[in-house]
């Protein structure tokens, strides 16, 4: 069964991140099985509009302002006319919001249900349940899965926090993890400075993100063993930590700061160093680390969250969230690579192409798009009682007020007068039968002149 779907998050290209990542190679190797697939997110400076992407995968740049953290505000009202006109001129059948953040994701879903389209959501963080900004988080979790059809979460650990905090029946939950693009990340020793050890950081600099451990660790790591050196790409709110740490420890040969990197560079970056390290204080899944893991890196990380579930033993240090038990991993980690005692960047490469594979997460996928699209449709009624059990009766409201404006346009642009978009025409034969890369025609070589 062929399925039109639409992507929706406020996460995506030219944004770099695990969620963005997702996403795409999500949406790549679901084209290359056969279905239509679009992206909505909202605007990214310049990039307004619509633009194609590989294999024709067609992304909707909204022109939405951002409010705080990369994600637009929830209006609903605002910006409903628009995500109808573009779900009707694009005819879709499944609605896959993506991030527990993205309040575009979150609205998207909503008004597709009104609307009368199947809805899936992927949860790819984990939240707790005593600070505010986590019980705000959860509570608008919670509507927005109130009357969604089937939620995704790309860890064990993943579903048993999604369960709990949006209070959604366990059968209604499933868990397929993410995967790794392993012909594009690809180890490559010759890469690597013979005469240093390089530790490569790959994250968005932020307090999640455990900046404030990689400012003690790299200060503290650089003073005990003088041949090694940092290589660090991201950027956020607490670069400025990195930078101050820098000035004040004089580390500005040992510690280089990339900043924001585009993602089709970050195989470059890895393939330098010998160690990755990931210091982060909560985390679904990693997907930084299966990608630094392909490219034949030692990979040292937190065991927070999911991450113990991602790589096998002989692939990660894994150590508490803190400072000593930070350093002592990647002692050991440096240890190790003296002694040669690792594994070769192509036995860890082909170990990680054996476990993870975004075809398979594609073919999962699938059998939960084919679950939600045999479930009965709802009558406005029944969506209502959906929100009631959700405990915020004041968002009946707005609900309402949505339904309202949707009949209204529905007379004021009718269904019949909205443009249909035409398809991205695709030969079946450009598809590999088991990855969703395509065959790149090489460019043909000039002919030498002649020479008399």
């Amino acid at each position: 069964m062929r399925h039109r779907l639409c992507m929706a998050s406020d996460f995506f290209f030219p944004n770099m991140g695990g969620v963005e990542e997702h996403i795409y190679s999500l949406s790549q190797c679901l084209i290359a099985r056969g279905h239509k697939v679009i992206v909505l997110t909202h605007s990214y400076g310049d990039r307004v509009g619509v633009r194609y992407m590989t294999n024709g995968l067609k992304v909707y740049y909204l022109p939405i302002k951002v409010f705080y953290n990369q994600c637009v505000l929830p209006t609903m009202v605002a910006s409903l006319p628009l995500i109808r006109y573009i779900l009707i001129r694009e005819r879709i059948t499944i609605i896959h919001g993506h991030s527990a953040f993205s309040t575009l994701a979150h609205e998207t879903m909503i008004i597709g249900r009104l609307l009368g389209l199947r809805t899936v959501f992927t949860d790819h963080s984990l939240f707790g349940f005593a600070d505010a900004s986590a019980i705000i988080t959860n509570k608008f979790l919670e509507i927005s899965l109130a009357d969604s059809h089937h939620c995704i979460c790309v860890s064990h650990t993943g579903k048993e926090n999604t369960v709990l905090r949006a209070r959604v029946h366990c059968n209604k939950v499933s868990v397929i993890p993410n995967a790794v693009d392993t012909a594009v990340f690809t180890p490559d020793p010759s890469q690597r400075d013979k005469d240093k050890i390089t530790v490569v950081i790959v994250s968005r600099l932020v307090y999640r993100k455990g900046v404030d451990l990689m400012v003690e660790i790299i200060a503290e790591l650089c003073s005990r063993y003088p041949e090694v050196n940092f290589l660090i790409a991201g950027d956020g709110p607490k670069r400025g930590l990195l930078e101050e740490m820098r000035e004040q420890c004089s580390l500005q040969e040992r510690v280089t700061l990339l900043g924001s990197q585009e993602h089709s560079a970050v195989r470059d970056i890895l393939v330098k160093g010998h160690i990755f390290l990931n210091t982060s204080l909560t985390e679904a899944y990693c997907m930084a680390i299966v990608e630094a893991a392909s490219c034949g890196l030692q990979v040292v990380s937190t065991k927070v969250g999911g991450i113990p579930e991602v790589l096998p033993p002989d692939l990660v240090y894994l150590t508490e969230p803190d400072v000593p038990a930070l350093l002592n991993g990647l002692e050991m980690a440096i240890s190790d690579l003296k002694a040669n005692k690792c594994l070769t960047p192509e036995k860890c490469h082909e170990r990680v192409s054996i476990l993870y594979n975004w075809m398979d997460v594609a073919s999962r996928t699938e059998t939960v798009y084919k679950i939600v699209s045999q479930e009965p449709t709802k009558n406005l009624g029944s969506q209502l009682k959906s929100y009631i059990k959700s405990g915020v009766l004041p968002f009946l409201l707005v609900i309402s007020l949505c339904y309202i404006i949707l009949r209204i346009l529905d007379w004021l642009v009718p269904r019949d007068l909205i443009d249909i978009s035409r398809d991205f025409p695709l030969p079946a034969e450009q598809f590999k039968p088991n990855n969703c890369i395509i065959k790149q025609r090489k460019p043909k070589k000039k002919r030498k002149a002649r020479t008399s």
